[in-house]
């Protein structure tokens, strides 16, 4: 995975663990795509400090996650339920008993339900 793109998922998780400074600075320099100086500049901050501000935050967000794992079962979930769609949805183009296409066709609503709630 992209370092960027693991930064903002496990701020989306554990963003509000960070302090205020380090959640914008995080925000600004990682959803946004602003330099270590736009954000400097907008925190009225050195970049040297934003630099700071950053690492600091991204070795907590891997400690977080490190001990509480929310990000890793989140992916397994999210593993889990496209596995049950697919095959929920193979049985049912597979079975000719209506009572088994209705309930691989529940089994599919239900779990694509789930997914689209946790993304």
């Amino acid at each position: 995975m992209e370092k960027n793109l693991e930064i903002s998922l496990l701020f989306d998780f554990y963003g509000q663990m960070l302090t205020p400074t380090q959640q914008e600075a995080v925000s600004l320099y990682y959803n946004d795509d602003l330099s270590l100086l736009e954000v400097a500049q907008i925190l009225s901050m050195s970049r040297q400090g934003v630099r700071d501000a950053l690492n600091r935050a991204k070795k907590s967000l891997y400690t977080f996650e490190e001990n509480l794992k929310l990000y890793e079962r989140f992916s397994k979930t999210q593993q889990g339920l496209v596995t049950i769609i697919e095959k929920a949805q193979r049985l049912e183009s597979l079975s000719f008993d209506d009572e088994i296409k209705k309930l691989s066709s529940d089994i599919v609503r239900t779990a694509q339900s789930l997914y689209e709630q946790e993304v």
